[in-house]
């Protein structure tokens, strides 16, 4: 995971309509950067869902949400459509933000050792500088923990 106070890696990544979609495009804007591990699962739909549930709180803050996980366009269109998700996916099938934005790990389940993405959320500030990442976050309180986190430093 990177720290905070350092300038996020750029990227340019296709969106679930195959735009191309760069970190640049949102200088001068927030941005909650989430990377997870795969479209339709139970915990990446419960992550995508709360934070389609708090859109309009995001949007009354002026915060873009992007979400970033190695599925295809065509797999992010599906998630999009079937759970009404109002932000931007980002397909990451070459693991160019993923393995730059350290989130590709190793990681145990069940005794199986594989590598996967850690579901991991980055801010990033309007100067494009990472101004607060969690690893491992819980896919119901993510986006919770975010918002909040956003109105206690806006005062």
């Amino acid at each position: 995971m990177l720290e905070t106070g350092i300038k996020a890696p750029a990227f340019s990544l296709q969106d679930k309509d195959g735009r191309i979609v760069s970190l640049e495009d949102f200088r001068g804007k927030k941005v909650v950067l989430y990377f997870y591990p795969k479209d339709s699962t139970p915990g990446c739909t419960k992550q995508a869902c709360a934070f389609a549930a708090s859109w309009d709180a995001f949007r009354r803050q002026d915060v873009t949400v992007i979400g970033i996980s190695k599925d295809s366009t065509a797999s992010h269109q599906k998630f999009a459509e079937k759970n009404g998700l109002p932000f931007l996916l980002l397909s990451d099938p070459q693991l160019q933000a993923i393995q730059s934005y350290d989130v590709w790990k190793e990681k145990k389940l069940y005794g199986k050792v594989s590598m996967g993405v850690v579901r991991t959320t980055y801010i990033i500030d309007e100067n494009g500088m990472i101004v607060w990442a969690r690893e491992k976050v819980k896919p119901d309180t993510n986006a919770a923990e975010v918002l909040g986190w956003l109105t206690s430093s806006s005062r």
